[in-house]
């Protein structure tokens, strides 16, 4: 990914920055499309992974939907140029004023978390003359076999209406005259590459599927929600996700009906190895047992590795295949002890002002950025 004249280029720059390989982008849209297009599926992008204005233009280019948490993710994506009707807006926690925002902008759905909340889109539907479309988020109580802190489909988790829930959910659509049930949603959590995880939510699936349609509800969407993980070892040779067999899970073991949709929420998949934090070495702490590489980026630039122990490849892209190595704990400048992106990691021995990137960036990096301790906003660089 970093050739020469891009070293060059980088040199110039003033450190940290987010560099995005919109190339790298492209190649993963097409990909996705390509595969999603084959079995006529509908993907919605997941704006909480990246709402960098140049990467969400490119998706909107690309004909994806957008699958929204806030009320201004929302607003954001009708700004960009997303179609309304291609719009969701998921969340467990929606205010007044966010379902009023969507309501205004006649969106695709509301992704209905709980029974409290059919009651307040269907009263502020009311009062402005409109009938709001539903889905119902269901939990499905399928363990996606990823970190706890990234786990959403189990019934100790916050998100969904639980399955004892349902006749009680059922029930109050047919007293909302102001909805219309279009579909039922799903979202199992995150970063998931085992694809016999995906064959067991269809299961679930396809069961309260039919639990719906014997009681009288004809679904037009069965929505599947996203998790697709990707490769964070290997940003070079598994750059791309494989989204034919991802896609082809759901093709052989969802159940659905002549013309009902068949939609996805995908964030990381499309984004992640697009993107790369750049940072620079501001000092070497060379002791007894421990080497120390402090960068001048900090969790205040890429939270992950702090929030859930997660695994960056990090590379001294300045020295390149230098024979002598060190191994480092590589940390940030922020006072916190957790400040630290990787601990022993073997890297080509280390000088200050050498450029280090931490790979594989491009979801939940710039997003989660802050401003403790004051630090600057982070900026982005484009290829």
């Amino acid at each position: 990914m970093f050739n020469q004249d891009i070293l060059n280029r980088f040199q110039n720059e003033e450190t940290p920055f987010y560099y995005y390989d919109l190339n790298v982008l492209q190649q993963t849209l097409d990909a996705c499309t390509n595969a999603a297009n084959r079995y006529n599926f509908h993907v919605h992008y997941a704006m909480k992974a990246n709402f960098n204005p140049t990467v969400i233009s490119k998706i909107r280019q690309a004909g994806l939907g957008a699958d929204c948490v806030s009320g201004n993710e929302v607003l954001k994506a009708a700004e960009v140029g997303f179609d309304p009707s291609k719009i969701v807006f998921a969340g467990v926690g929606k205010s007044d004023k966010e379902i009023n925002q969507a309501l205004d902008l006649d969106i695709f759905s509301f992704n209905v978390e709980s029974l409290q909340e059919l009651g307040v889109i269907n009263s502020l539907a009311g009062v402005k003359g409109k009938k709001a479309k539903v889905a119902i988020r269901i939990n499905p109580n399928v363990d996606a076999h990823t970190h706890h802190n990234i786990t959403t489909g189990l019934e100790e988790n916050k998100f969904g209406i639980n399955q004892w829930e349902l006749n009680d959910c059922a029930d109050a659509l047919r007293q909302s005259p102001n909805l219309e049930l279009i579909g039922i949603h799903f979202h199992i959590g995150s970063q998931i590459t085992d694809l016999n995880v995906f064959k067991s939510l269809c299961v679930k699936v396809n069961e309260l599927h039919q639990w719906f349609e014997e009681r009288g509800f004809n679904l037009k969407v069965l929505n599947v929600g996203g998790g697709f993980g990707v490769d964070y070892h290997h940003p070079d040779t598994n750059t791309i996700p494989d989204f034919e067999g991802y896609f082809k899970v759901f093709d052989q073991f969802l159940e659905r009906k002549p013309a009902q949709e068949i939609h996805f929420e995908l964030g990381r998949a499309l984004v992640a190895q697009s993107g790369s934090l750049i940072s620079r070495v501001l000092y070497v702490k060379n002791g007894i047992k421990k080497n120390f590489l402090i960068l001048d980026a900090g969790m205040t630039e890429l939270m992950r590795p702090m929030l859930y122990q997660a695994y960056h490849k990090i590379e001294n892209i300045s020295k390149g295949d230098v024979a002598e190595s060190n191994k480092y704990d590589v940390v940030g400048p922020i006072c916190e002890s957790t400040d630290c992106f990787g601990k022993e990691v073997e890297l080509p021995a280390s000088e200050r002002n050498d450029l280090i990137a931490i790979r594989t960036a491009g979801a939940y990096g710039e997003v989660m950025a802050s401003g403790y301790n004051l630090r600057e906003k982070v900026k982005s660089v484009y290829s």
